[in-house]
Order: structure tokens, then sequence, then C-alpha cells
């Protein structure tokens, strides 16, 4: 089966997993509505890379952090509308594999599908140590690891029920996220224009320079927070899995991906700004949230309380996302005989829950990290996760240039959503992502994540030639040329 077949089956009563739009269902069921997807789309980036990591680039980058924020969310949007145009071209599950395959080569659409599987087993295990620390606020006798490990367990069983209740959970999971947000910077914005609180008498906008200037510590610490700053943007890409179990993907999707602008300039540049005025940031270190310690220096009654159940809620989302995208990426893994048969078969309620139970179990490495190293397990995971989510957007980007190149050519339909700037941005965001993994390989204590990376491509590698000894035809299976049929466009 060729790669354009894989995307699109001739439907008919052999082949209900069609419908009749010509895009294929996947036998997944299609329950998540608008208002999900488009929660999942607002809340999905916001995690403990911004409620968390970002104490630790606070005391690295000073007030400059908002510029690195800017700029690498830029960088994500250019992302996001390729992957946009790839979408609406073909809405898939586990769109990053299938694009990688089908464009740049069967190997890419195999080392693309594990490694996003990779960054979302790690960053769960991110999300799980996070959440522990965030529960050592009430309750600092109870052991990280137990913490982490209840965690587990109910998430898991969530996400076995049916895409409907995942949906619903991460709705009100990101309802939650972004309400407090908004209420952070409202609150924010009346201390320093009230002055109420015990914060009200220091606050003010002259705090973003006037201790140090914008870059306290030099434009070359700055940019060392890219690593982490990419960290907190890990996610944004999740509504292209979203995509085989979304009712409407032509409308939905491009919708979705349109509100990023206004997403990175309210909830993390707008809210790191308006944190930074109101508390300097010499006040802020390593391993507290910023904002739990802007709350506690405010004053107010039980707020910190109040925000670490918010960004303990904020973890828990990020893994409870985790867990619904390294199930269906299994799958499509499995699908492609790229992965055990097992993995890819749905339960009852039309969920790859076998897929999702062996991520879990890998999910548990973050539970015993907890036991062994509590103190640093976060930045241990965080800088794998960024490597591997490094990998999946170049390969979106990749994806991007060369369906580019084809649509020119006249052998596939343009996008109903093309990216703005053609393949220009792309290549611009290559170049960016190529410098952030310089900044990775510099860094003594990040650069560990490229040596996994290093073993995990050797690893990955055994195992394509295991697969192609066993089935030829994986390797087989071309990149578009010639002779590929023209696929009619999605909308």
């Amino acid at each position: 089966m060729t790669s354009a077949q894989v995307g699109k089956q001739q439907h008919g009563p052999d082949n209900p997993e069609s419908v009749d739009g010509g895009t294929p269902e996947e036998g997944y069921e299609r329950g998540l509505g608008s208002r999900q997807v488009q929660m999942i789309a607002i809340g999905g980036a916001i995690g403990v890379g911004l409620f968390l990591g970002a104490g630790a680039n606070i005391a690295k980058a000073g007030p400059s952090l908002i510029l690195m924020y800017a700029l690498a969310g830029a960088i994500v949007f250019f992302i996001m509308r390729a992957l946009g145009e790839l979408l609406l071209y073909r809405p898939v599950s586990g769109s990053f594999a299938e694009y990688s395959r089908e464009f740049v080569g069967p190997f890419f659409g195999y080392f693309t599908g594990w490694t996003y599987w990779l960054m979302w087993v790690v960053t769960g295990m991110a999300e799980l140590t996070a959440a522990a620390i965030y529960v050592d606020y009430w309750f600092p006798a109870i052991p990280r690891w137990v913490t982490a490990l209840v965690f587990l367990v109910v998430l898991f069983g969530v996400n076995l029920i049916s895409v409907k209740v995942f949906g619903e959970l991460e709705f009100w999971f990101s309802m939650v996220k972004v309400t407090a947000l908004i209420g952070m910077i409202v609150i924010g914005l009346g201390v320093l224009t009230f002055g109420f609180s015990s914060a009200g008498d220091t606050a003010s906008v002259s705090n973003l320079w006037q201790f140090d200037g914008i870059f306290p510590n030099g434009v070359g610490s700055s940019l060392m927070t890219l690593q982490g700053v990419m960290f907190a943007y890990l996610a944004v890409e999740l509504v292209g899995v979203t995509a085989g179990e979304s009712e409407n993907p032509e409308k939905t999707l491009p919708k979705a991906i349109n509100t990023l602008p206004w997403r990175i300039a309210l909830f993390y540049v707008g809210a790191l700004t308006v944190i930074l005025c109101v508390v300097k940031w010499t006040e802020f270190a390593p391993g507290v949230s910023p904002f739990v310690e802007a709350f506690a220096k405010i004053g107010i009654p039980t707020g910190a309380g109040i925000v670490n159940f918010v960004v303990l809620t904020a973890a828990l989302s990020s893994c409870n996302s985790g867990m619904y995208s390294t199930g269906r990426m299994l799958r499509t893994l499995a699908d492609n005989g790229e992965a055990p048969k097992a993995v890819g078969k749905l339960s009852a309620s039309k969920t790859p829950a076998l897929g999702v139970a062996v991520s879990v179990a890998f999910m548990g490495i973050g539970v015993v990290l907890n036991y062994i190293v509590p103190e640093k397990a976060f930045g241990y995971v965080t800088s794998v996760a960024t490597a591997a989510g490094i990998w999946t957007w170049l390969m979106i980007l990749i994806s991007h240039i060369l369906y580019r190149r084809q649509v020119v050519a006249g052998r596939l339909p343009a996008s109903a959503f093309p990216a703005p700037g053609g393949t220009v941005c792309s290549w611009i965001a290559i170049a960016f992502l190529l410098f952030v993994t310089g900044v990775i390989a510099y860094d003594a204590d990040a650069r560990v994540c490229l040596y996994v990376m290093v073993v995990w491509a050797i690893g990955l590698g055994i195992g394509w030639q295991i697969l192609k000894s066993r089935n030829p035809q994986i390797a087989a299976r071309g990149v578009h040329g010639t002779d590929e049929p023209v696929r009619e466009p999605v909308g």
C-alpha cells in the first residue's frame, strides 16, 4: 500500500471506516466537538513549562524572558500554520508521522511516530513530577512518588473510557487554566493600577528594566533559556493528533490554529509581563512557580493556594493529553506495521486501550525517578522532551516544504488552508530550531538529552532494519512522485 493509499481508502460497503468526504475515520469515534477542540487548542500548551519552568528561566534571563517567549511564539505559529496546511490537505490521526512518511520517506514516518511517542511519554513524566511538587505545597509528608503514582492511575482510567470523556475532562482542565490565567492578569493589572495589597508599593512597569536592565545576565544567558521556553510550547501541535476524532476538522482546525497568536500574546507574554511588573525578577527562584510566588507576594488570602491548585490542574491536563496522544500514535505505527499489531486494536469504546496502557507503563518511569532523584527528575525529563519535540516540529516543516513542491508540480491539490509566506516561514522556523539545538548542545546540563536521542536513534535504526527484513514492503513505500494519484483536498 502506498503512502497515498494509507491516507485515503476506497470507500464503500467493504470499508466502513470511510466517510462521505473521503477522509478515513480510522475506526475512531468522532467524539471531539468544536467546543472541545478549541479548548484543547487554547489550553494544550499551558502546562508546567510555563507554570513551573518559568521560575528557573526568570532567574537566568530576568525580564528578557518575555522577549524569548515572544520570539519562540512567532516561530511556533509558523510551525502550526505549516501543520494546518497539511491537516486540511489530509486530516488524519497521527498526522506528523503520516506526513513524514508520505513526503520524506517511510523511515522518517517510522522515526517521527516513535519519537513523538517518546516526547509525550517523557512529558508525562515531567507533568507527574510537577504535580507531585504542587501537592507538596499542602501535604509535604506525602512522598512525591506516591502522589505521582496515584495521578498516573486515575488519568489512565479516564483515557480508557472514551474519547468523549477525555475531551470533556480536557475541556474543563483547560477552562480552569485559562480562567485562572486571565484572573491573574486582571489582578496583577489591578495591583499596578490601584496599588492595593502588600505588593502595591513596589509594583511598577519599571521593574522590567531598573534591576540591571532587560538583559541583566547578558544576551547569552537569555538565549540559553530557549530550551525551557520551547518546552513550554510543546503540545501546541496536539490539535493535529485530534484530526482523526474531530467532528468537523475542516472548520475546527483552522480556527484553533488561527487563535494561536493571541493565546501566546495573552497567556505567555502577557502573563509574564504582568508578573514581572508586580514582583521584581530577583525575587523568583528555580523550582518554585512564579505564579504561586507572585500571589504570595501580593498577599491575597488563600491566593497562593488557589494558584497552586490551578497549576496542579495544568500539570494533570498535560499528562492527560500525553496519554491520549501516545495511544493514537502507537496505533498509527501499528497500522503501518511499525509497532506490534496488538497496540493498534481499538477497545469497545473505540480507544486504543492497549496502546495507552503501554505508554502509561513507560510513564511510570517518572514515578521511579521521583523515588530515586526527586530533586533532579524534572530537569532530566524536560530536556529529553524538548529534543524529541524539536525533531517532530522539524519534520512538520520539512513535510510542508516538500508538500508545497508537489503542489507546484501539479501532483497534489493545494490545501484549503495555505500557510502565509509559503515555505519561507518554514525555512525560518527550521533555522531557529537548529539554533535551539545548538543552544542545548552548549549547555552542559541540557546536552545529556542529545546523548539520549543518539541512543534512541540507534535503537530505532536497528528496529527499522529488523522490520525491513521481516516485511520488505514497509521500506518500499515511496514518497510522492509523478505516478501518485491526485487527492481531492478537504473542505
